[in-house]
């Protein structure tokens, strides 16, 4: 859905677009004489994170982390963001519920419009940044739940909970790089902004900003933790994953052990040979029996050697 949304508050505007086609983008750039650059860094979908300074006004591209809600887990979405002394433009698909909510309260509410919007657009710009980095935090804290999770039940004493959690730990694994790869560039993105002295962005905004570069600076510690704590689980997984095979394999050459000499007796008497006990000595009613007992003894005593020597 292609929508254009504008809210204005004395000589400051707010222009939200989601979506946007390419006329859309292009009408803009005419009516406020961007930079063609820009709108072309807008229209390609491979665009880093970056921060391009021009006389009349700033160009951001930012890369924000949000939780897909059809397959619940986190993806990345592209925001644009022009900035100058009157105004502030929004560009983005419409995924991040933030700017979406952000835009509505200030719709709905003269005292948040005025509190948000009348200290102009460099605060204006402060605050959508802060609440985009606020909402990093429960991704942050949910995938961490995620793998505390996993730990606990690779730790659990009941069997049943030793099954392969290598699935679970992969798509966690993946929700954590994907992560990364959203925050990683918005370090230096925003550490630039804060020190960008402009009217619009004067020098008291600094501390503000810097704010911002805190958080993030959080979530990356955050992050670098989650990191090495997922490699530790998914090692711990494969160790179990690998103990458990180790143990099947140990019981199943166990049994084939004891089959050994079980088959080579079976095999003798099956030749046509004159055995004792065999047909050809004449047989006897209980000589399947006394066979077969003879048999079992074998292999209770091999299980009671391999008890003694602690292989079982």
């Amino acid at each position: 859905m292609h929508s254009i949304e504008t809210i204005k508050h004395k000589n400051v505007s707010w222009i939200n677009l989601v979506n946007p086609t390419d006329e859309m983008l292009e009408d803009l750039a005419r009516r406020y004489k961007f930079h063609h650059l820009d709108v072309e860094d807008i229209m390609s979908e491979n665009q880093r994170s970056k921060i391009d300074e021009y006389p009349r006004y700033l160009f951001m591209v930012l890369h924000l982390p949000i939780i897909d809600k059809k397959y619940k887990h986190v993806d990345i979405e592209e925001v644009d963001i022009f900035i100058s002394q009157n105004y502030v433009i929004t560009i983005h698909e419409g995924k991040s519920e933030v700017f979406k909510e952000y835009f509505e309260k200030c719709k709905e509410s003269l005292k948040v419009k005025k509190e948000l919007m009348g200290k102009g657009t460099g605060y204006l710009l402060y605050e959508m940044l802060d609440r985009a980095f606020d909402n990093v935090f429960p991704m942050v804290d949910q995938l961490e739940l995620g793998v505390q999770g996993i730990e606990k039940e690779l730790f659990a004493l009941k069997q049943e909970n030793q099954r392969d959690k290598l699935k679970d730990v992969l798509l966690l694994k993946k929700d954590i790089i994907t992560l990364r790869r959203a925050i990683a560039p918005q370090r230096q993105v925003i550490a630039q902004l804060e020190h960008k002295h402009t009217r619009f962005l004067p020098a008291n905004l600094e501390i503000y900003f810097d704010n911002v570069v805190d958080k993030i600076e959080k979530i990356w510690a955050n992050l670098e933790n989650l990191k090495e704590l997922v490699v530790s689980v998914q090692e711990i997984n494969e160790s179990i994953i690998s103990h458990n095979t180790n143990n099947i394999i140990k019981i199943l050459t166990m049994f084939s052990v004891i089959m050994m000499p079980m088959t080579v007796i079976t095999g003798a008497y099956g030749m046509n040979l004159n055995l004792p006990f065999g047909q050809q000595a004449g047989g006897h009613q209980w000589t399947f029996l006394l066979i077969l007992m003879f048999m079992m003894c074998i292999a209770g005593g091999m299980l009671l050697f391999f008890k003694k020597k602690n292989w079982l």
